[in-house]
């Protein structure tokens, strides 16, 4: 029997100009990366101009949807709303296959199971937005676990 988290009853995200690739790929269940055409480096966080190069010349491409735990802390206290009710929560930063750090948090399993190096796969949480339509934030899990 596991100690899983109760659900995070994330806020609507906003999605501005840069992170609407990343938004939409999540709506879509993929984790969106931006590469750079002219140098090849991929990146996260979504951004105007490549960090590397400073290139505006940006290509949104789905990524694999894993990656392995680089550190994480289990959240037993938070006074925000939707945040507070689902303590204790993993937070944690993915290294994804693609070679860029993403803060998530791990669900599928007890906060005590968690590990560095634990390899994880993409999961989403999804929720109504105040137009009507539904977005979704991802989160991950770890592999093997529906």
């Amino acid at each position: 029997m596991t100690n899983e988290s109760t659900e995070i009853d994330h806020p609507e995200p906003h999605a501005s100009w840069e992170t609407r690739g990343y938004w939409e790929g999540a709506g879509r269940g993929e984790i969106v990366v931006q590469r750079c055409r002219a140098c090849g480096v991929t990146q996260h966080k979504p951004r105007g101009v490549c960090a590397t190069c400073l290139s505006g010349d940006l290509d949104h491409v789905v990524g694999s949807g894993r990656g392995t735990v680089y550190t994480y802390t289990v959240t037993n206290q938070n006074q925000a709303p939707g945040f507070a009710q689902a303590c204790p929560y993993v937070m944690a930063y993915v290294d994804l296959d693609e070679g860029v750090r993403l803060l998530t948090n791990i669900v599928g399993c007890d906060p005590a199971d968690v590990a560095i190096g634990m390899v994880v796969e993409a999961d989403f949480a999804f929720g109504d937005r105040s137009d009507g339509e539904q977005f979704a934030v991802p989160r991950f899990r770890p592999v093997g676990v529906a």
